[in-house]
């Protein structure tokens, strides 16, 4: 078995290198991420995996604290013919590594046990003298090193600068990564720059880059399918509702509020679930919050101005509307309500087992009920919205603190084609109420229909199109 690739992660302190390994493992709970100078006080390693086994082994390293006055005691060493791992060695042996430089021990030692360095570096810092004399002491233990140029994005960045020590220091292969907000192939280009330092090590790197790039393509086909049973879901809920009750102001309103409830819960648990695909928690309040905002999810779906955008995107010829059949629905507040009066339950029973939703509909008029379903315009946004969650959960770091911005609209700027496609090639849904699933509590019971996975797959594959360029 190939031994993993060892790899420490240094630099000064709070320089955002737990964030980093967060963001290269997809493990939101490694470590502890503060604005505290010195949170990491031990070293702690961590596996990648690929295939089952460790491809990859990091050490998160406490900060370098105090690189200046640890340069001076080391030059006052004796033996002036030793090399500097051997001068580094002889500092590790002394009292002072257990004592005054014990934080920077822990770090050189790791670096004389490692295949190479990332150091990582926040670009948002003035060049001071105190990091060359860190780059000095790094490059003592005879380790290649990678540059790591850390919140590369902030309007604070002093990257130019940061760019000309390193390059002063024989560093000049160097990697831009944010590691809140990680750029497109970023993590292919770390792999691919590190390869450059590690030649014997090259295949087995590229391995890696091919499999996070393959992980990645998976987890999008995951999260598109995951959408695409939402809005099936969606579109096959109907309710029904006596007319006696319906014609009541207050129940009728409840009716709507409780199948609106419904839309809501159904999102809430696919929202849940792609935030568990890309390796994020629901309850990561303090670190790396969840990018919903309470409340915002019935204002978009069944907003006024959510439906009006959502109509000018499907498209003129699009019916807004969810009617089956021939009877015409009444659209209000993003429901659809089937109308119709007439006498005789019994009869309607048998009607509608047999003439498919055109009986159905017309057994609702011989039973005096109205139907409710979810108007295409409510899930256009409701897609639209999972859409959008699911492309900034694949740019987020799992070291980010802030809330992903929610837009005034869940349309806004949302890739419409795909969206209003895949809602158009839903509607055999609304003939199929059965395909609803169940809630949670009786999911184990309901067993989805064949028509129903494969009309899923069909939208799945439409969905995978927004993200196409």
């Amino acid at each position: 078995m190939t031994q993993a690739v060892r790899i420490a992660v240094v630099g000064h302190t709070n320089a955002g290198k737990t964030s980093l390994l967060r963001t290269l493992t997809r493990r939101a709970n490694f470590g502890e991420v503060s604005q505290r100078p010195g949170t990491t006080r031990h070293v702690e390693s961590v596996d990648l995996d690929v295939n089952g086994q460790a491809a990859v082994r990091f050490f998160d390293t406490p900060g370098l604290e105090d690189a200046v006055a640890l340069r001076e005691h080391l030059a006052g060493l004796a033996d002036a013919q030793a090399t500097p791992p051997e001068r580094i060695r002889l500092f590790l042996q002394g009292p002072e590594a257990h004592g005054v430089f014990e934080q920077e021990a822990k770090v050189l030692r790791t670096m004389l046990d490692i295949d190479a360095a990332f150091l990582v570096i926040d670009v948002r810092e003035p060049v001071l003298p105190k990091f060359r004399d860190e780059i000095e002491l790094l490059n003592s233990c005879a380790r290649p090193v990678l540059p790591v140029l850390n919140f590369v994005r902030d309007a604070a960045s002093r990257e130019p600068d940061w760019k000309e020590l390193l390059s002063a220091y024989g560093l000049h292969v160097q990697v831009r990564f944010d590691a809140a907000a990680p750029f497109v192939g970023a993590e292919r280009e770390l792999y691919g720059d590190l390869s450059t330092l590690l030649r014997d090590r090259r295949e087995q790197l590229r391995a890696v880059a091919d499999s996070l790039a393959a992980e990645a393509a998976e987890r999008r086909r995951a999260a598109c399918a995951r959408i695409a049973e939402l809005l099936v879901d969606a579109a096959a809920l109907r309710r029904t509702v006596p007319a006696e009750e319906f014609a009541d102001a207050a129940r009728r309103k409840a009716f709507v509020a409780a199948l609106r409830k419904d839309v809501f819960d159904k999102a809430q648990r696919c929202t849940d679930d792609l935030l568990a695909l890309h390796g994020f928690r629901q309850d990561d309040a303090g670190e790396a919050p969840l990018p919903l905002i309470e409340g915002r999810w019935t204002l978009d779906f069944f907003s006024p101005e959510a439906m009006k955008d959502a109509g000018l995107r499907l498209g003129k010829g699009a019916a807004i509307g969810a009617a089956v059949g021939v009877v015409a629905d009444l659209a209000v507040a993003g429901i659809s309500l089937g109308t119709g009066a007439a006498v005789g339950g019994a009869i309607g029973g048998a009607v509608s087992q047999g003439w498919g939703p055109f009986g159905r509909k017309l057994a609702n008029r011989l039973r005096n009920v109205h139907e409710l379903t979810v108007e295409d315009g409510v899930l256009f946004a409701l897609v639209a919205w999972q859409l959008k969650l699911t492309r900034a959960l694949e740019q987020r770091g799992h070291a980010a603190t802030g809330r992903i911005a929610a837009e005034t609209s869940a349309t806004q700027d949302a890739p419409t084609r795909a969206t209003a496609a895949a809602v158009r090639a839903v509607r055999p849904a609304r003939s199929h109420p059965e395909w609803e699933s169940a809630g949670l509590a009786t999911r184990s019971f309901w067993r989805p229909a064949p028509q129903r996975d494969a009309l899923a797959a069909d939208l799945a594959r439409t969905l995978q199109g927004a993200f196409e360029p």
